[in-house]
């Protein structure tokens, strides 16, 4: 192999590392309280866990529930 070609593909993973490190540390200081009233799951599930610490924290699926079909319920 040429040298010079594989300084140049290390080079450009280099590149791609770091902007992946940038994309992760934005992410990762991004991550303060959002603005606005949360979600009435959200309240919910706080109000639980003050009522009752001990209760495993079970966060809900987003969307609508799948039906259930009849090989499923049998």
């Amino acid at each position: 192999m040429d040298i010079l070609k594989m300084l140049d593909d290390l080079r450009q993973e280099r590149e791609a590392i770091e902007e992946a490190i940038l994309t992760l540390e934005r992410l990762a200081n991004g991550q303060g309280r959002r603005r606005g009233r949360p979600p009435a799951w959200m309240t919910a599930l706080k109000k639980k866990q003050i009522a009752d610490p001990a209760a495993p924290v079970v966060i809900p699926q987003r969307g609508r529930p799948r039906k259930q079909t009849e090989t499923a319920s049998q």
